[in-house]
């Protein structure tokens, strides 16, 4: 085998080795991730609040040991409040940083923007000188009639030979190879310059003895003039990708400011559920202790049976409405723990106390101004100006492939000697070539090239249009958001005096009953109105706080850091 490693073979065979040996998938990987990340980390600065450390990676564990436990039993919750006992306590805090690292719609997200990210490493690597290599190797055999010589008759001298076919085949042997490297860039004039080394070694290894070794360097030149030609239309795909993935930046950015809100609006409706059927428990406890002392009225003849008995319905009701509370609460905690990207059957409470620490807090900020802060902060907004941009410059895209195909071509080489021998033959810069020329390409069938230009055309108007509505969407969003708000607040004053008057008919229905003069019908008005009033108090609450986050979210100017927490707004304002 040594006989065949020639000089000439050395290049291909380096080559092949290359191409077997190849590159580990984990150094594809990490390539891939330092730049669809270095993409990223450059165009984050464009976006406000993008969130600052970016990764796919899912390498934050969370463990439910880690949390605070609960040690006490809640009364309300009856036989299932030992299966709480020892659970793990999940403040809204906790929740927002669990769902942002392990949330499954959140990481869908990342994954999205960062395939956007590959998207434009792609198209900035068009750019970018390209090199590729190859080579064949072949081992051939064939058989040809042997060629004897004999004296020719028309020769006196019988000295001269002549060529004469036998009927034997002989059987020849032989080796070739051939090695090519090239490479490639693309110009920012549509220009594609490209160069390329080839070499070529042929050997019988019956036979003839010959080796021939041959190599050539060639490079060319291919310029559009006319259709394709320039910088806007070259650049095209490339711009068009850079602007993608600042849409998919800001695109993700809003999909954090939603989710916060989302995590919090279903953290706060667990607690509003939880309340209800504390509520409920609460309503089923004064409904028994009414009825019990009605039963004691009535079997010394100071109440009616029938008074007894509307006392005694009530209390079924609230029973059957404490079962039906706690069967929501434990519904809407199983849904929130599966939007947090929890097991169901993870063993967990939330904390109390972010119920009884919220407040109203109503920004002070008017309609029209609320709706120039959201035309100048919403990232969609942005989007759809930018997008409409977009649509524009591709109708000048497309009028170009419209045009005639000219293309200066040129292309210059030098070549070896094709020669025996054992030495690797260089390229002899005497033995050059080149040619110039262009090729024509006339607009004769243009029928693909004209749709695509009406369609610009439409699409262009079709994105003037959503342009626009957007603007009106926004104003609409921010109006209901205000009046959501500002109707919640009042929601909230109206039951806040709602549960005090409440609170007075009990205790009056109460004293009245002690003395026997109480109406069936007015206790169970009176205990009914206190605890729907103390419901709904809960829920103007939460409502007013959700309101108030969907408020600043239609703005654009809620704050997520990269937990997940928000920063209230201090003066929307000034943003």
């Amino acid at each position: 085998m040594k006989r065949f490693l020639q000089p000439g073979l050395w290049p291909l065979l380096l080559a092949v080795c290359f191409v077997l040996t190849g590159c580990s998938t984990q150094h594809y990987r990490k390539s891939a991730d330092k730049e669809a990340y270095g993409a990223i980390a450059q165009k984050s600065p464009l976006v406000k609040n993008m969130e600052e450390h970016f990764t796919i990676e899912q390498t934050n564990q969370f463990f439910l040991e880690g949390l605070p436990a609960t040690t006490n039993v809640e009364e309300f919750l009856g036989r299932d409040g030992e299966l709480e006992r020892g659970a793990r306590v999940i403040s809204l805090e906790k929740a927002l940083d669990i769902a942002v690292t392990h949330s499954r719609i959140y990481q869908s997200q990342k994954e999205q923007l960062f395939l956007a990210a590959l998207g434009l490493t792609l198209a900035r690597h068009q750019f970018a000188p390209i090199f590729s290599a190859g080579g064949t190797a072949s081992y051939n055999v064939n058989t040809a009639p042997v060629v004897d010589t004999v004296p020719d008759p028309t020769d006196p001298t019988g000295q001269r030979q002549i060529p004469v076919i036998s009927d034997n085949l002989a059987e020849s042997r032989s080796f070739s190879a051939s090695g090519q490297s090239l490479g490639s860039i693309l110009l920012s004039t549509g220009a594609r310059l490209s160069a390329s080394f080839t070499s070529d070694f042929f050997r019988y290894l019956s036979g003839d003895p010959g080796t021939r070794v041959s190599s050539r360097v060639l490079g060319t030149l291919i310029q559009p003039l006319w259709r394709g030609a320039g910088y806007r239309v070259t650049m095209e795909n490339l711009t068009q990708s850079e602007r993608n993935l600042l849409y998919a930046l800001r695109n993700f950015t809003l999909f954090r400011k939603r989710f916060s809100v989302d995590v919090a609006t279903a953290y706060y409706r667990v607690l509003q559920s939880r309340d209800v059927a504390r509520n409920s428990y609460i309503n089923l406890q004064s409904s028994r202790r009414n009825a019990d002392r009605t039963r004691a009225l009535a079997r010394e003849g100071r109440v009616t049976q029938a008074d007894l008995g509307r006392l005694e319905q009530q209390e079924l009701l609230a029973e059957s409405q404490w079962i039906a509370g706690l069967n929501n609460y434990k519904q809407d905690l199983d849904s929130f723990k599966i939007q947090l990207g929890l097991s169901t059957d993870a063993n967990i409470v939330l904390d109390d106390r972010d119920l009884e620490q919220l407040k109203i807090v109503h920004p002070d900020i008017s309609v029209e101004e609320s709706t120039k802060v959201a035309l100048a902060t919403r990232l969609d907004y942005q989007n759809l100006r930018e997008q409409f941009e977009d649509a524009g410059r591709k109708i000048g895209i497309a009028a170009n492939a419209l045009k005639a195909q000219v293309d200066l071509v040129a292309s210059a080489g030098i070549d070896s000697p094709q020669e025996s021998s054992t030495r690797f033959p260089v390229p002899d810069i005497n033995r050059y070539n080149w040619s110039a020329g262009l090729n024509l390409n006339l607009p004769l069938e243009r029928k693909a090239e004209r749709n695509a230009y009406r369609a610009s055309l439409i699409t262009y108007e079709a994105a003037r249009r959503t342009f626009e509505q957007q603007a009106d969407q926004i104003k609409l969003d921010v109006r209901n958001g205000w009046r959501a708000l500002d109707q919640a607040k009042r929601n909230y004053e109206i039951n806040e005096i709602g549960v005090k008057l409440a609170e007075r008919r009990v205790e009056e229905q109460n004293l009245l009953a002690e003395l026997g003069r109480a109406r069936a019908q007015d206790q169970v008005d009176a205990q009914n109105a206190l605890n729907d009033s103390k419901n709904q108090l809960t829920q103007a609450l939460v409502s007013h706080t959700i309101a108030r986050l969907q408020f600043w979210n239609n703005l654009g100017i809620l704050y997520i850091k990269d937990n997940g927490q928000w920063e209230e707004v201090a003066d929307a304002k000034s943003n």
